[in-house]
């Protein structure tokens, strides 16, 4: 009997969905899709306001950095407040900020603005990914973060589309506030999460009282940020290239890359538990390299469909896998510091990438950006073909 215990106990506590968790992940859902919506559609309000091309990139631009900015603060808070108070002070200030772009008449407040969204977009997600890996069964943290990054890919696949569809038939204060709402509809499920305790630091005494990273994650932080630089290439000139190149299907290529974003999370994080990183993240950036060097090409849109595909499956599967190695790496009085590591890498290969590339496109053209691209994943499996070179050579010391 005492057994049978035993293992029911077991099971149990291999579970991954959990109340807790399936509502970290519908609240991850809902705030992702007011975030998604305002992506195509802030440069439109931007030039209804009469703004630039210069303005709409530095209006767009400058909330990565603002994010990026706050996430080492995040990151502390969570492991010296809590996850309940961090999460939702962060959705509250993105609430907030979203909601006032629906009363906004000039561009100097929406700037404003959007560093005050930039920084509750920095606190919420970085307590999210680090409350998801606390409601993960370390064994099973690999296929979990596949599961709970499907929340976020799912709105990524319909919000864009569903912002622009939606631009073109109400006022852009009625989206706002829709926007809005689908925030305020995530703190409200995220009041219902039983959130993991604050755990003291075993040597408070004599730690640092703030530092800006968590040295265990900066391993797969640093390839992430080399696989992310591509992102600021596809978001910021693929629309523009393909244009230029007379390649139809731009629309259908974000739906495409999301469709194989949500596939390869259905089965990499668990290829990831069994088998360790190695068999991830190598075929996950050989996909990235192969799409980036398509999109340098790009003859028809087949091509461009095909380098959709290939970069979804790709970035489906490193990006979760390089998540749970951080976390897991990480002591457990410091998972907050860890994922704030990973995702202001995150950032900063998105912003840096979309500055980067846009003055290469000025000198040589889009075709030069994706070619780049794929210089930068290739520098990434270069780092990571040392790092486990130098792995192995210290456990041969050993």
């Amino acid at each position: 009997m005492d057994t049978k215990k035993a293992i029911n106990a077991q099971t149990s506590s291999d579970k991954i969905w959990t109340k807790d968790f399936f509502l970290i992940c519908l609240a991850n859902f809902f705030i992702f899709l007011g975030f998604q919506m305002t992506l195509p559609t802030l440069p439109l309000f931007v030039n209804e306001l009469g703004g630039s091309d210069q303005l709409i990139g530095i209006i767009v631009g400058i909330f990565t950095f603002s994010a990026l900015l706050l996430r080492p603060y995040a990151g502390h808070a969570l492991d010296s407040k809590g996850r309940r108070f961090v999460y939702m002070t962060g959705l509250a200030i993105f609430v907030i900020s979203v909601a006032s772009f629906s009363i906004i008449s000039s561009i100097a407040v929406l700037l404003v603005m959007r560093v005050v969204q930039g920084v509750g977009w920095g606190f919420s997600t970085t307590a999210t990914g680090t409350i998801a890996t606390d409601l993960i069964p370390e064994k099973r943290r690999g296929e979990g973060m596949g599961y709970f990054g499907l929340s976020g890919n799912i709105a990524l696949a319909f919000g864009p589309a569903l912002g622009l569809q939606l631009a073109g038939i109400i006022s852009f204060t009625q989206l706002f506030l829709i926007c809005a709402a689908l925030g305020l509809v995530a703190f409200l499920l995220s009041a219902k999460i039983k959130y993991k305790k604050v755990e003291e630091s075993p040597a408070k005494s004599t730690t640092v009282k703030f530092d800006i990273f968590e040295k265990t994650a900066l391993e797969p932080a640093v390839l992430l940020f080399f696989i992310t630089v591509t992102f600021g290439g596809i978001a910021s000139f693929l629309p523009l290239y393909a244009e230029e190149k007379g390649v139809e299907g731009i629309g259908l290529y974000f739906l495409v890359f999301a469709v194989f974003l949500m596939l390869s999370r259905t089965f990499a994080g668990k290829i990831y538990d069994k088998r360790g990183h190695i068999y991830v993240f190598l075929p996950g950036t050989v996909l990235i390299f192969i799409a980036m060097l398509l999109l340098s090409w790009l003859p028809s849109t087949p091509a461009l469909l095909i380098a959709a595909g290939l970069y979804g499956l790709g970035f489906g599967s490193v990006q979760p896998a390089l998540q749970a190695w951080a976390v897991n790496k990480a002591p457990h009085n410091r998972k907050g510091m860890a994922n704030a590591t990973f995702f202001s890498f995150f950032d900063l290969g998105v912003g840096l990438g979309a500055i980067v590339f846009g003055q290469l496109a000025f000198q040589f053209g889009y075709a030069i950006i994706y070619l780049t691209a794929a210089g930068s994943v290739l520098l990434s499996i270069i780092l990571y073909v040392y790092l486990l070179l130098k792995a192995r050579a210290r456990y041969v010391e050993n």
